[in-house]
C-alpha cells in the first residue's frame, strides 16, 4: 500500500513509538515569539535546562508589536513587558532574535517561507496555531501550547499522536477576481469549524496546483479553522523555484541533493486516506463571513442563511446578535467603518499588489478608516522600492510598519466597539480585533473594493 505525503515526512520524523500509539516526532525547525515563550523559558530556568538546539530555534517579536514609530519604546505596558522578556530570554539562551528594528523581523509565518527557513519535507512546531501556514510548502506544521514550546526548547521533540488524514481536491479554473482567500472561507462555509478536527489535510487539484506559493500559504494558514491539525500541500516545481537563492536555503550541490529528496514528497497513487472530499474551482466565488467564526461565510451576492448545519440555534442566533445583522439581509451594500489588510494570512508582497493594482487612482471612501500592514521588513522594504506603499497613501490607506496589528486585540491596533471592519485575517470570533468589534473577513480584493465604496461590494460587478 502506498503512503501519502504526510506519511512520508511523518514516518521519517519519529524517533520512538511509545505505548498506547503516541510517538516521539523530531523537531527541524521551532519558531518561537514573544507571546507564548515566556512561560516555557521560566520553565528552562527553574531546572537549570539551556536550549538544546540553539540552531534550531528563531525567534522574532510580532503580535504585540506597535505598527508605527517602531523605533521609539513601546507604549502599551503588557506588550512592552513581553517584547522585553522575549530579548532576555533570547540573550540568556542563546536564540537568534529578529526584534523590532532587525531587517528579517516580522510575522513569524510570513518570515519563515521568505527567509528560506521553511522547506519541503520539515517538522515546523510554533506556539501559535497559524504554524500550518508553512504547510504549503510540503511540511508538517503545527501550532502546539505553552508546554510543549518548553518541551521542544528542551529536547527538540514532541510527544505527539499522529492525526487521521484528509484530502481535498479541488479542480477546474477560478472564476475572474476571486482568491484563495475565498477558497478557504468557501470552504470553512462548506465543513464548518469542527470538520477536519482529527486530521491533517492535504489539498490538491489543478486548483491548487494553478495557485502561487503565496496564495497556498493562505489556504494552509487557514486549516486550523477548520478543527484541522494543519494542512499541506505536494511540493512542485513552483516550490523549489520559490525556495531558491534566500537566505538559508541549500546552494549548489546541496540544493540540488535537496531537491531531489523534495521531488519524492506526494501522495502515492495508491495511498489512503481516512476521508477524501472533492470540489469545483467553478462553485467558488468572492467570499465574507457574516457571523462570529471563520466557518460562518456566505458568497458576496447571497443573504445572511436561516441557520447553518454547523451552528446550534442558540450559538446562532448569538453571533447575528454580536453582528447587528438578521437572517435574509443582504450583506452587499452594507456600509462598513475599517478595512484591514494585513496578518499572517495576506500580509505578503503578493496580497500588497493585488490591493494596490486595484486602489491606484482611487480614493478610500470618506466613512472609512483602511490600514495596510506588511507581514515582515522585506515585505515593507519591496513595497516601499514598487511604489506599493505610495499608491496606498496616495488612495487614502495608512501604510503600517510589519506586526501582527489589528488581526487580534493584544496590542494597540484595535478596532473599536460596534464598527465594523473587513478584514483579511482569519478570525472573527467576538471581540477578536478588539472588544466589541464586528469583523467581516474577505479576500484582499474585496477588503480593497470595501474602501474605495465604503461599503460591502462584489468585485465582479465593480467597473474596470
Amino acid at each position: 500500500m502506498g503512503l501519502t505525503l504526510f506519511d512520508k515526512i511523518w514516518d521519517a520524523h519519529v524517533v520512538a513509538q511509545i505505548e498506547g500509539g503516541r510517538e516521539i516526532l523530531y523537531i527541524d525547525k521551532h519558531l518561537i515569539h514573544e507571546v507564548t515563550s515566556p512561560q516555557a523559558f521560566t520553565g528552562l530556568q527553574s531546572r537549570n535546562l539551556p536550549v538544546f538546539r540553539t540552531d534550531k530555534t528563531i525567534a522574532t517579536a510580532d503580535h504585540n508589536v506597535p505598527t508605527i514609530n517602531q523605533h521609539l519604546p513601546i507604549e502599551e505596558p503588557l506588550s512592552a513587558k513581553q517584547v522585553a522578556m522575549l530579548v532576555e530570554n533570547c540573550k540568556d539562551f542563546g536564540v537568534e532574535l529578529y526584534g523590532l528594528g532587525h531587517p528579517n523581523q516580522g510575522i513569524v509565518h510570513v518570515i519563515g517561507p521568505e527567509l528560506g527557513i521553511t522547506k519541503p519535507g520539515m517538522t515546523i512546531v510554533c506556539g501559535d496555531s497559524h504554524t500550518s501556514t508553512h504547510g504549503a510548502f510540503g511540511s508538517i506544521a503545527f501550532g502546539i501550547g505553552t508546554s510543549q514550546v518548553e518541551q521542544v526548547l528542551a529536547t527538540q521533540c514532541l510527544l505527539q499522536m499522529k492525526p487521521k488524514k484528509m484530502r481535498i481536491t479541488i479542480d477546474g479554473d477560478l472564476p475572474p477576481n476571486v482568491l484563495s482567500k475565498d477558497i478557504i472561507l468557501y470552504l470553512l462555509s462548506k465543513l464548518g469549524t469542527g470538520g477536519a478536527t482529527g486530521y491533517f489535510i492535504e489539498y490538491a487539484g489543478s486548483t491548487i496546483r494553478a495557485l502561487s506559493m503565496e496564495a497556498r500559504m493562505t489556504i494552509c494558514n487557514m486549516s486550523i479553522e477548520m478543527g484541522a491539525r494543519g494542512g499541506l500541500i505536494a511540493p512542485d516545481e513552483k516550490t523549489f523555484d520559490y525556495v531558491k537563492g534566500r537566505a538559508f536555503s541549500p546552494q549548489g550541490a546541496l540544493l540540488y541533493e535537496a531537491i531531489t529528496y523534495w521531488k519524492s514528497l506526494f501522495s502515492d497513487e495508491d495511498a489512503i486516506f481516512d476521508k477524501e472530499i472533492k470540489y469545483s474551482a467553478s462553485e467558488i466565488a468572492p467570499m465574507l463571513t457574516y457571523g462570529t467564526n471563520p466557518g460562518m461565510g456566505i458568497k458576496v451576492d447571497q443573504q445572511v442563511p436561516i441557520q447553518t448545519d454547523h451552528e446550534s440555534p442558540e450559538s446562532f442566533s448569538k453571533a447575528l446578535n454580536y453582528m447587528g445583522l438578521k437572517s435574509g439581509q443582504s450583506l452587499e451594500g452594507m456600509s462598513i467603518d475599517q478595512v484591514f489588510i494585513g496578518s499572517c494570512t495576506n500580509s505578503r508582497i503578493e496580497d500588497l499588489r493585488i490591493v494596490a493594482d486595484f486602489i491606484k487612482g482611487k480614493k478610500v471612501a470618506a466613512n472609512v478608516k483602511a490600514q495596510i500592514v506588511p507581514g515582515s521588513k522585506q515585505v515593507e522594504k519591496q513595497a516601499i522600492e514598487e511604489g506599493i506603499a505610495e499608491i496606498a497613501e496616495a488612495a487614502g490607506f495608512e501604510f503600517r510598519q510589519p506586526g501582527c496589528s489589528a488581526c487580534l486585540g493584544m496590542n494597540e491596533d484595535k478596532v473599536p466597539r460596534g464598527k465594523y471592519c473587513v478584514s483579511t485575517s482569519n478570525r472573527n470570533f467576538e471581540g477578536r480585533q478588539g472588544p466589541g468589534a464586528r469583523t467581516l473577513l474577505a479576500s484582499p480584493l474585496t477588503a480593497a473594493s470595501a474602501a474605495i465604496e465604503g461599503k460591502i461590494v462584489d468585485v465582479r460587478k465593480y467597473p474596470s
